[in-house]
């Protein structure tokens, strides 16, 4: 549905559906700017015929079946503890989105279009936004449009959390974790993928290093060169890193990488929930050597364990 194969690895860019919420206060009506990743966005449609569930959270609308698969949806108003206008005001879209292999649908007001943004000019977000119940642990980053406004990129994910659609897999046989020993640097904007990394990295053996964006890792990188010097690349084993960061994404910070010799040959492996086949490939396009699907701790410790032997192997 989208051109997104224009975005070119290495270019720090995104594109943003654009999306709108209204707000009723007595009787005004005010506009909320919310964005999600294309690359977490199947298409957008008509909102169809629902199924209605007993039990469950009002902010579910139902479920409806698109093309073989049961797809929940979830109303993003509600959710946000927002009162709607009147649905004359209104042109409701269901956003169809895929993250860590999950479909779910959203409805909001009106799709506006697809933006091109810098991740130079997405900040984390460190304020309320006051739009009802929404904080800051529900928002990836801030962005300034034209007019002055600002544009919020909502942390949809937060909501398949909550649904208990998807919970992280931990568990793990004990036989497949091997003794690594040596550094890991994780990047990630979330603390608990953070945690989630460190804690699988930290039972092979490994110390942690830990950036919250790219600009951070390549900090990082050099402090750790500063102490290690040419036998960094004995040090440290393994690189992980998270796709969707403000400042500087993975893609962008991988490619810094690859283009510095001190650098070059320390493998990397993104570990993302944009769980889309082109973003697999601007994995390996950017150097890569594995693209993970966040979070089942058996294909993690696998993967780590089969690229740090393959770079060994190598030397």
């Amino acid at each position: 549905m989208f051109d997104d194969d224009v975005l070119k690895v290495g270019s720090n860019e995104m594109e943003l559906v654009d999306f709108r919420i209204l707000k009723q206060e007595e009787d005004r009506i005010y506009e909320g700017i919310y964005g999600v990743n294309v690359a977490k966005v199947r298409e957008i449609i008509k909102i169809p015929k629902l199924t209605e569930l007993p039990g469950v959270p009002e902010y579910i609308e139902g479920i409806f079946d698109l093309r073989g698969v049961v797809i929940p949806v979830v109303n993003l108003a509600k959710w946000m503890q927002i009162k709607e206008p009147p649905e004359e005001n209104l042109k409701p879209r269901v956003v169809i989105t895929e993250f860590s292999d999950i479909l779910i649908g959203f409805i909001v007001h009106e799709a506006k279009r697809i933006r091109r943004i810098s991740w130079n000019d997405i900040e984390p977000a460190s304020f309320v936004a006051g739009m009802g119940s929404l904080d800051k642990s529900q928002i990836t980053g801030v962005t300034r449009i034209e007019n002055d406004e600002v544009l919020l990129i909502l942390d949809l994910e937060s909501v398949v959390q909550e649904l208990g659609l998807y919970q992280p897999n931990v568990e793990v046989d004990n036989k497949i974790i091997e003794e690594i020993g040596g550094t890991a640097l994780v990047l990630d904007d979330s603390m608990t993928a953070r945690r989630l990394s460190r804690d699988a990295l930290e039972r092979m053996g490994m110390r942690v290093v830990e950036a919250k964006d790219g600009i951070e890792g390549i900090q990082k990188m050099n402090e750790l060169y500063g102490v290690y010097g040419k036998d960094l690349n004995k040090e440290l084993k393994i690189i992980i890193s998270d796709v969707e960061m403000p400042k500087m994404d993975g893609f962008h910070f991988a490619a810094n990488m690859k283009d510095d010799e001190r650098f070059s040959s320390i493998p990397i492996i993104f570990n993302s929930s944009i769980s889309d086949h082109f973003s697999e490939l601007r994995g390996k396009e950017a150097g890569g050597e594995a693209y993970l699907t966040k979070f089942d701790a058996s294909v993690f410790y696998k993967e780590v364990s089969k690229v740090i032997k393959s770079h060994v192997d190598t030397e």
